[in-house]
């Protein structure tokens, strides 16, 4: 006995096709923006807003240095991360070159292995290549920067999490887990998982990959967990969502605060800010309520369900934070990709809100970031219509992910086959769910199954 989905023997959607003119598309736009961004980051091409490479050999490279000594950077406030960010740290100084030119390699490798996973999961049956193009193009729209932070790493590990979650629960896991001890957001991955084997399995892993690696490197350096420390004193970032309003008091003329370094980033400090921190934490604890309120309510699923809950949840992150760097977007672009890869997402007009946004952040930071930090009116218009672009995207997908799984709708019935099906090729057991989801999604109406033998 074998399983095989629901299909007609023949049709297209029992055959795997390689679009190959898409293929070269997406490889041709991926080398053509990559080698912009190179040439932008090296210094060939003048980069917009100035040279954005000093995080990279001023402020890593000295915790590189800081790090190789056995400890935490944890006397240096700049230092923000969990301690797994000490792996992306040091990571560099296993290749041959710089430690500046070592990174930006890893940066591309990252990249184009995120691009090749979306690629090869969109040639799946079932599956779409606008995942693919949604990092292709979303990428570069952030500028060089994206280079010059470790966030695309992250966002590449997080990414493949998610697209193993389905097939292989144990790997997604882990791989949200490493992400999760590095930079938190990936776990939030986790939220949508269907309840049953898979939550276990793919929860179990990540808790034990974070907390392993976590202790192990606790046990090993010094001051692993002294970033907590810093967290309760921040102020409000200059570009998070929360800070609009200072700036629009500023700019009136009714806030008398100062924009200055505090914890290595630009924020506001002064009047109002207490309170908008709290009134930004009361709205994050709020929204991941509403987020477990949807996982025990929900009743219909399919195969974008998972993704979609992960953008969700991630974006409700974002715009509730009381930072929003311009890396963020990178974080955004790779699971809406994600979601992208099925046809079915419920997320597709969020995707492209938040593409739409990574224009508007490119401009804000490097290029007018210095009119940003003085609140300058034109520049915090740009600032503004990003921010609300990404607040109507969560709000938007929190919409979206909660009608799509409302009422019931069965699973679409797998066939159970006695001999070899005759559509081309076999579907193994192992990924049977998965292809019940994706017929769902382009059988709606759950047709029965002697119709479609």
């Amino acid at each position: 006995m074998e399983l095989a989905p629901a299909t007609e023997p023949g049709s297209s959607r029992g055959r795997l096709g390689r679009p190959l003119g898409a293929l070269a598309a997406l490889g041709a736009t991926w080398v053509a923006t990559r080698t912009l961004l190179v040439l932008l980051i090296t210094g060939v091409l003048k980069s917009p807003g100035g040279d954005v490479t000093a995080d990279v050999w001023m402020i890593y490279h000295a915790w590189y240095g800081v790090l190789q000594t056995g400890t935490f950077p944890f006397d240096d406030v700049t230092w923000q991360y969990p301690p797994g960010a000490a792996l992306v740290i040091l990571l560099p100084g296993l290749l041959p070159w710089s430690y500046l030119v070592s990174f930006w390699v890893i940066c591309g490798i990252a990249d184009a292995a995120a691009a090749a996973l979306l690629v090869r999961t969109g040639l799946r049956r079932g599956r779409a290549l606008t995942g693919a193009w949604m990092w292709v193009v979303g990428v570069p729209l952030l500028g060089p920067m994206i280079y010059n932070r470790f966030d695309v790493i992250v966002t590449a590990v997080a990414l493949a999490g998610l697209l193993a979650l389905i097939r292989r629960p144990a790997v997604g896991g882990l791989l949200l887990g490493l992400g999760g001890i590095v930079k938190v957001w990936p776990l939030l991955g986790l939220i949508g998982t269907p309840s049953g084997r898979r939550t276990r399995r793919s929860w179990t892993l990540a808790a034990a990959t974070a907390v392993s690696i976590g202790f192990l490197l606790a046990a090993g350096m010094n001051g692993a967990f002294d970033f907590l420390a810093f967290q309760k004193d921040r102020g409000i970032e200059v570009e998070s969502v929360g800070a609009l309003p200072l700036h629009l008091a500023r700019i009136a003329g009714g806030w008398d605060g100062r924009v200055t370094m505090n914890y290595g980033s630009p924020e506001m400090l002064g009047p109002w800010v207490g309170v908008i921190s709290k009134v930004m934490m009361a709205g994050t604890v709020l929204g991941f309520l509403w987020l477990l309120f949807w996982r025990f309510t929900s009743k219909r699923r399919n195969a974008a369900t998972m993704y979609d809950a992960a953008l969700c949840a991630l974006l409700i992150f974002v715009v509730t934070s009381r930072v929003i760097s311009p890396q963020y977007l990178v974080w955004l672009v790779g699971v809406a990709a994600v979601c992208l890869t099925v046809r079915g997402s419920s997320q597709r007009p969020v995707a492209l809100l938040i593409l739409l946004a990574c224009p508007l952040t490119l401009v804000e930071f490097p290029t007018m970031f210095t009119q940003v930090l003085a609140s300058d009116p034109g520049a915090i218009a740009v600032l503004a219509a990003r921010n609300l672009l990404l607040l109507a995207a969560a709000v938007l997908s929190c919409v979206r992910l909660w009608r799509s799984t409302r009422g019931e709708a069965p699973l679409p019935p797998t066939v159970v086959l006695d001999r070899e099906p005759t559509a081309g090729y076999p579907v193994r057991p192992g990924i049977a769910y998965e292809q019940d989801l994706l017929d769902g999604i382009d059988h709606p109406g759950g047709a029965p199954a002697e119709q479609r033998r």
